[in-house]
C-alpha cells in the first residue's frame, strides 16, 4: 500500500500506538519489530482492542481479507515516511534541539516558555529516538502552533535520519561533548552527527539558536542565520544572562538585546543549566513571548525524572543526576558541585557507559578532577572507576548491591551527596538507603 493510501486511513484514526500493551480504541497499531519482541504477533489482539487499523510487515500473520491489516516491507520506515508527510500536510512551525548535554532541560524549559503564550506540542519525556520522533510528529494537530522536537542520537547519521522526519524551521544544539564514543567512534564522530542539524537547515532556509560562548557551535553553525544567546560582554547578542549564585539552586539574571535586567530564580541545580535556560528563553522571545512571562515559565519549572534534582530525606540532603552520564557532563556535575556552598560533602558517582576505547582515560580523568578539587568522601560503583582508582583513597564498589549492602550496615547522616552515573548502572536504588 501506497504512503498516500495510509495516510488517508490515519488520519480516519485518533492517533498511533507502537505498544500493544497501552492499545486505546481509535490509534492506528504499527507492529515494530525489535530484538525480544516482534509487534507483528499482537496485531489481531490490537484490531481486537479497538484499533481500526494495523500496519504490519510479516505477511505469514496478515489476512489479506481483513482490510484493517496493512501490509508493508517495513513498519518502521512506514512510520517515518508517514510522520514526514502529516509533517508536510500540518505545515506547524518546528524547533528541533538535540545536544550531547541539556537537550532534555532545554526541550523542558523552552516548552515551558512557549507555552504560555502558544499551543504546542512538546516531545514526552526521552521519546527522542527513531521511533518516538515520528510517534511525537504524527501528534501534530492543526490547532498547534509549534512543535518542539527532541532528537537524541547515538551514531553517525542518527540527526540526519530525525530530521527528515520532522523537517525542522529551526534548530537548536546545546552543546557537543563525549558522549556514546563507541557508537560515534570520537568527538570529531559526535560534531559531525551532531551538526547534521546544522546541515538540514543550511539546505531548507532554516534559523539556528546557538550559543556563542562555544566555539564548538559557532564553527559548526556557520553560514546560518543565527540567534545568538550567551554571557555577557559580547556586542550582538539577542539574549544575555549571567550567573548571580548557585546555593544550591541556581539563580541568574538575563535581559534581551540592551534592554532592562530580569532576575530569576529557578529550580535547576548546577550552573550549567543557565545556557538551557538563556536557550528557552531566545527562542520564546524570537517567537513573541512576553519576557516575563518568560521569566516566570523558567522559575516555575521544576526537574523531573532524576536531571539534577534536590531531596531532602530526613537524614541528608541529595542532588541527584542519575539518568545518564558523560564525561562532560560528569566533570560539569564534579565542578558545580564544588562550588555549592554546603557542609560535609559526599559523592556516589557510577560508570559512564558507551565510551568504547576511551573509556579508561576518561575515567581516569574523573578521578584525577575529584583529587584536584580535594574531594575525600567519594564513592566510585563500577568497574571502570574501579580499574583507574585503585590506591586513591577512595572507596570503591562493583555494583549498586555492594553500595546497598554497605549503606544497611554504615548509616551516612548529615551530607550533601552528589549522585551521578549512567542510568543503567541503577543508582537511583540507593536512594532508598539516605
Amino acid at each position: 500500500m501506497k504512503i498516500d493510501e495510509i495516510y488517508s486511513r490515519f488520519v480516519e484514526c485518533k492517533g498511533v500506538t507502537t505498544d500493544s500493551r497501552r492499545i486505546n480504541a481509535g490509534l492506528m497499531f504499527f507492529a515494530l519489530k525489535g530484538e525480544r519482541f516482534d509487534g507483528n504477533r499482537f496485531v489481531h489482539d490490537a484490531l481486537e482492542q479497538g484499533c481500526p487499523f494495523a500496519v504490519m510487515d510479516d505477511s505469514s500473520l496478515s489476512d489479506p481479507s481483513d482490510n484493517r491489516m496493512i501490509l508493508v516491507d517495513n513498519v518502521l520506515a512506514t512510520l517515518q515516511q508517514l510522520a514526514a508527510l502529516h509533517r508536510r500536510k500540518i505545515g506547524t512551525t518546528v524547533i528541533g534541539i538535540t545536544g550531547t548535554n541539556g537537550k532534555t532541560t532545554t526541550k523542558e524549559l523552552t516548552n515551558a516558555v512557549m507555552s504560555t503564550t502558544f499551543n504546542v506540542l512538546c516531545t514526552q519525556g526521552n521519546l527522542n529516538n527513531s521511533i518516538g520522533v515520528p510517534v511525537t510528529v504524527l501528534g501534530l494537530k492543526p490547532e498547534h502552533q509549534y512543535a518542539i522536537v527532541e532528537m537524541g542520537a547515538s551514531h553517525p547519521g542518527d540527526i540526519k535520519e530525525l530530521v527528515e522526519v520532522c523537517q525542522p524551521d529551526y534548530g537548536l544544539i546545546t552543546n557537543v561533548g563525549k558522549a556514546h564514543l563507541s557508537g560515534f567512534g570520537s568527538f570529531e564522530g559526535v560534531k559531525r552527527t551532531k551538526g547534521e542539524l546544522y546541515d538540514w537547515l543550511r539546505g531548507h532556509d532554516g534559523t539556528a539558536f546557538v550559543n556563542r560562548d562555544n566555539e564548538h557551535l559557532l564553527q559548526m553553525s556557520a553560514g546560518l542565520p543565527l540567534v545568538e544567546y550567551g554571557r555577557p560582554c559580547q556586542d550582538g547578542l539577542f539574549v544575555e544572562g549571567e550567573i548571580m549564585e548557585c546555593n544550591p539552586f541556581v539563580r541568574f539574571r538575563w535581559r534581551c538585546g540592551r534592554g532592562g535586567w530580569h532576575d530569576v530564580q529557578t529550580r535547576l541545580i548546577g550552573a550549567y543549566n543557565v545556557d538551557n535556560a538563556l536557550a528557552a528563553i531566545a527562542v520564546g522571545l524570537r517567537f513573541g513571548v512576553p519576557e516575563e512571562r518568560a521569566s516566570e515559565a523558567v522559575a516555575g519549572y521544576v526537574p523531573q525524572n532524576n536531571r539534577s534534582q534536590l531531596t531532602v530525606t530526613s537524614r541528608n540532603v541529595l542532588v541527584v543526576d542519575a539518568y545518564n552520564a558523560n564525561p562532560t557532563s560528569m566533570a560539569a556535575a564534579i565542578e558545580n558541585f564544588c562550588i555549592m556552598k554546603a557542609s560535609d560533602k559526599m559523592l556516589i558517582l557510577g560508570d559512564m557507559r558507551e565510551l568504547g576505547e576511551a573509556s579508561r582515560q576518561e575515567h581516569a580523568h574523573i578521578v584525577k578532577l575529584l583529587k584536584e578539587k580535594g574531594f575525600s568522601s567519594v564513592w566510585l560503583v563500577g568497574r571502570e572507576f574501579s580499574a583507574v582508582a585503585e590506591g586513591c583513597g577512595f572507596r570503591l564498589f562493583a555494583d549498586v548491591d555492594q553500595v546497598i549492602r554497605q549503606l544497611e550496615q554504615e548509616t551516612v547522616n548529615g551530607k550533601t551527596i552528589l549522585i551521578k552515573g549512567s542510568n543503567s548502572i541503577g543508582l537511583t536504588r540507593i536512594l532508598t538507603n539516605l
